[in-house]
């Protein structure tokens, strides 16, 4: 009898080593990096296992915020396990390998998806400038239930990762020439898809040489020299988008920064040095140490910042 018992388990172990038709009773995906599909889909792999997001890419927004989804059949959550190890064109192609096959599927059905974002900055410490180049999705799923075949699984908190994206630099990427509206005196640089603005004091800008080393002195505020950095889509920006009594429609702003107020000889401190030239004089404007915000999202200019040459005649 003891004999045929330990016969008996011994087949029980084998069969339960049998690699192709193991099935996890927990998932886990604490070392596996968050990867992407162009596709949306996001996903981790961790050998023969996947879990899999799918969700509206618009959803992960480019910029500070804290969101939850409810799982839903528009917004899914899914575990695979695979006869094989797995790789990303099983995940991404649109015909996946025959090889290796899934073999057992839980399809959440209930739970919340949550994704706090935050914004990824790179510093120049030469400049003491920063800029955003990205934001970190840190995904976690709530009261997750997984619906597997021999009945559900809740997971009460379940960390998934951080998911990143990419934005362009804000490059600020003007040349020396600056332009001033006639009536309402508003100095602005711009190229074709971004401008700085600037309604400058006209106390600034006089035609009159400053003496050396001895700018005229102002600070940034929300009406009088105030600053916004602005970026544009769907067009091309001209000068006939600047000084009309209202802003075109065409090309859209898609990102609007508005620059912090100042404080005297702290912080958004705007000098202006004026030289005379063949044909009147040069006003040279220079941002020093200016903070713009964009809801919670903020980045340094930088100590200090050639903002350009405004040229005026008498």
């Amino acid at each position: 009898m003891k004999r045929l018992l330990s016969v008996l388990l011994l087949a029980l172990i084998v069969n339960g080593c049998d690699d192709g038709n193991l099935i996890l009773d927990t998932i886990n995906f604490d070392k596996a990096e968050v990867t992407s599909c162009s596709n949306g889909l996001i996903y981790k792999l961790n050998d023969k296992e996947s879990l899999i997001i799918d969700i509206p890419t618009t959803t992960f927004e480019n910029k500070t915020n804290s969101q939850e989804v409810f799982i839903s059949t528009s917004n899914r959550v899914v575990y695979r396990f695979y006869s094989g190890a797995v790789a990303a064109d099983n995940i991404c192609e649109t015909i996946p390998p025959a090889t290796p096959s899934v073999i057992d599927q839980w399809t959440a059905s209930a739970g919340t998806i949550k994704i706090n974002t935050t914004a990824i900055k790179t510093t120049n410490t030469t400049t003491n400038s920063t800029r955003i180049t990205g934001y970190n999705h840190a995904i976690s799923f709530a009261n997750i239930t997984f619906a597997k075949s021999t009945g559900n699984q809740v997971y009460e908190t379940f960390p998934f990762g951080d998911y990143k994206t990419t934005i362009s630099a804000l490059a600020f990427g003007f040349d020396t020439t600056l332009e001033q509206c006639s009536t309402s005196k508003e100095v602005y640089n711009y190229n074709n898809s971004e401008a700085l603005t600037l309604a400058i004091d006209p106390n600034l800008i006089k035609n009159e040489i400053t003496p050396l080393d001895s700018p005229r002195k102002g600070i940034i505020g929300a009406t009088v020299n105030k600053l916004i950095y602005r970026l544009y889509t769907n067009g091309i920006l001209t000068p006939s988008y600047f000084c009309g009594t209202t802003i075109p429609l065409l090309p859209t702003v898609s990102e609007e920064w508005v620059a912090a107020a100042g404080v005297t000889d702290v912080s958004g401190i705007i000098e202006v040095t004026t030289t005379t030239n063949a044909n009147g004089f040069k006003h040279t404007i220079v941002l020093k140490k200016v903070k713009f915000k964009n809801g919670t999202d903020d980045f340094l200019l930088g100590d200090t910042f050639a903002f350009g040459e405004l040229l005026t005649t008498n």
